[in-house]
């Protein structure tokens, strides 16, 4: 994983702890994660290994997704949280 990405992920994941959890609106589409991905690899070229390819142990984003927006949310509801959160007009996903 890119370390600026890392980075981004670690601090989003602070900050939410501190928060506790959030409501997320359900986002139309169920791959608003898979959208914002695309949409950041397109426009910063700085994502794409694979979560295998890290050092365990690895939390997965299922596992954080329900830590963070609760025991009910789906991992497009996260990609789109993080669109939001991210300050990039390059990736959003509603």
């Amino acid at each position: 994983m890119n370390r600026t990405l890392a980075t981004a992920v670690a601090a989003s994941l602070l900050v939410l702890g501190a928060a506790g959890p959030v409501a997320a609106d359900t986002p139309d589409s169920a791959n608003c994660l898979g959208v914002v991905t695309q949409q950041r690899a397109i426009a910063h070229h700085d994502i794409g290994e694979h979560a295998s390819s890290q050092e365990e142990p690895r939390l997965g984003l299922g596992n954080v997704t329900r830590e963070i927006l609760g025991e009910d949310a789906h991992v497009g509801e996260f990609g789109s949280f993080l669109g939001d959160i991210d300050g990039d007009p390059a990736t959003s996903c509603h």
